[in-house]
């Protein structure tokens, strides 16, 4: 006797299995989430249920788990008790109107106030970078505190790695953070660890994926930030990772391709809130807290220092997006001029309607992105907000092969800029730790424009009409990679 299903059936199973995964999906996708990333994790689950399904399990959570998350915190609260006593932001002659609001918004995301009496100086090259950091750490007395996000031992940084030793030799304490997913795809990342063991640094890996050892979250989240602090007096922050320019890949280097970063030294005590974000990072790590000591308004060689600066932490430690909220906020205050540079730009959705309700009421807005770059997708996505931008009025640069365009801030009028770790798109904003300096200095601001003019004059301006013919290939590959980038 056989069995036959009636008509129509197999396709009722089907109907019914994918209404069962659009509800699962439903279900366990918005969790706080934007509705585009949303949207984008049921749009996998339907079309790969299963590649949809097991990625969400492995990558699906954009916080880090609820132990680290009560660490930062405990270390806010304690930051806070340090800090109390320093009075908000309430403007100063040369400060823009709008500032004291933005530095307010800052201090309650982040816990850190703007501050005065601070000095900052811009290193926009490579050589002076690593000469810069390797003086300071000879300069060591007490401590010196290093924390980057991709840390590789290659010829190029052998001479900070002996610099660290000869502050070891000192009996100058020595501690290093590196991340871990960020450094082991590169051949130095094992000599790395074993130069510090040998030299006797106290180091450790940061956000370790190491599920044997019990240590693990989602592996896309990661510590981006660049930090060293030396003696609690002198700190430097930026785009910077220690490895050789060309990042050790065969191609690059056969390319000629070189990376051009963005580091700020600073002195004054705007050091203690760089200082307070690697103890966060450190406590995270080790469950040991670095002494912290309270600020200091002095610079450390008496002179007087009037530059006003703030340290902007943020990530999937914090509550809100600290560094979205600090870029929203900057664009919609600005009256006649802003300058972004973001190698990896790609707007939610807020930065965008920001960046070009700005340009449509008549600020000049520059983007200074690079003419290739290193990752295919981002890449792509990237170009499929061009054609809004330039449309809006944005003027947008290519910075010339073979030189990536890596470093990451803006500047807004004459007096106010921000640099630091933090790209323009959706894995800065949600899933990585990052850190900006606020400053609100005309010096400084005019400094970095001359940065800007440096790179406008090895960039290629892109138009609308360049754009507009670029071909069909290319914009699907670029429409594509945008819905990509919504899954978060």
């Amino acid at each position: 006797m056989s069995f036959t299903l009636p008509p129509g059936t197999p396709t009722a199973i089907a109907i019914l299995f994918y209404v069962v995964i659009f509800v699962v999906a439903v279900a366990i996708t918005p969790a706080g989430r934007r509705p585009s990333s949303a949207l984008a994790w049921i749009l996998v689950m339907l079309v790969l249920p299963l590649v949809g399904f097991a990625l969400f399990a492995l990558i699906g959570s954009p916080k880090l788990p609820a132990a680290r998350r009560e660490k930062q915190r405990s270390v806010d609260d304690r930051i806070e008790e340090h800090t109390r006593e320093v009075p908000d932001f309430e403007g100063g002659p040369e400060a823009p109107d709008w500032l004291p609001a933005i530095a307010k918004l800052n201090r309650q995301s982040g816990g850190l106030p703007m501050i005065d009496g601070n000095r900052a100086r811009l290193l926009p090259h490579f050589d002076e970078q690593l000469e810069a950091i390797i003086r300071a750490v000879d300069s060591a007395v007490v401590t010196v505190q290093v924390e980057f996000y991709i840390f590789a031992l290659d010829e190029t940084t052998r001479p900070f790695f002996a610099a660290l030793e000869r502050a070891v030799q000192r009996d100058v304490d020595v501690r290093v953070l590196l991340d871990h997913i960020g450094s082991r795809a590169y051949p130095g990342f094992r000599p790395a660890l074993a130069e510090f063991t040998r030299i006797g640094v106290k180091w450790e890996l940061m956000l370790p994926v190491l599920p044997l050892r019990g240590k693990y979250q989602r592996p896309d989240l990661r510590n981006h930030r660049k930090i060293l602090v030396v003696d609690g007096r002198l700190a430097f922050v930026g785009s910077l990772n220690l490895i050789d320019p060309s990042y050790e890949k065969r191609g690059n280097i056969r390319r000629g391709l070189r990376w051009r970063d963005l580091l700020v030294e600073l002195r004054g005590p705007i050091v203690n809130e760089v200082r307070a974000v690697f103890s966060t990072d450190w406590y995270s790590e080790t469950d040991e807290i670095p002494p912290f000591r309270q600020l200091d308004a002095t610079t450390d060689d008496g002179n007087p220092a009037t530059m006003l600066a703030q340290i902007v932490p943020s990530g999937p430690g914090f509550e809100f997006e600290n560094n979205l909220a600090l870029f929203t906020s900057l664009l919609y205050a600005a009256e006649r001029r802003v300058s972004i540079t973001s190698p990896y730009f790609v707007p939610e959705e807020s930065l965008l309607a920001a960046i070009v309700t700005a340009a449509r009421r008549g600020v000049d807005i520059e983007l200074f992105v690079g003419e290739i770059g290193d990752q295919f997708f981002v890449f792509h996505a990237q170009h499929s907000y061009y054609q809004d931008l330039l449309e809006a009025g944005v003027r947008i640069y290519e910075y010339r092969e073979p030189i990536i365009l890596h470093a990451k801030h803006i500047s807004v009028d004459d007096h106010v800029s921000a640099v630091g770790s933090s790209n323009m798109d959706i894995r800065s904003f949600q899933l990585d730790l990052e850190l900006m300096v606020l400053v609100s200095d005309r010096e400084f601001t005019d400094s970095l424009r001359r940065v800007e003019d440096e790179y406008r004059a090895e960039s290629t301006e892109l138009t609308l009409d360049d754009w507009n013919r670029r071909g069909r290939g290319h914009r699907f590959v670029d429409n594509v990679a945008r819905l990509s980038s919504a899954v978060q």
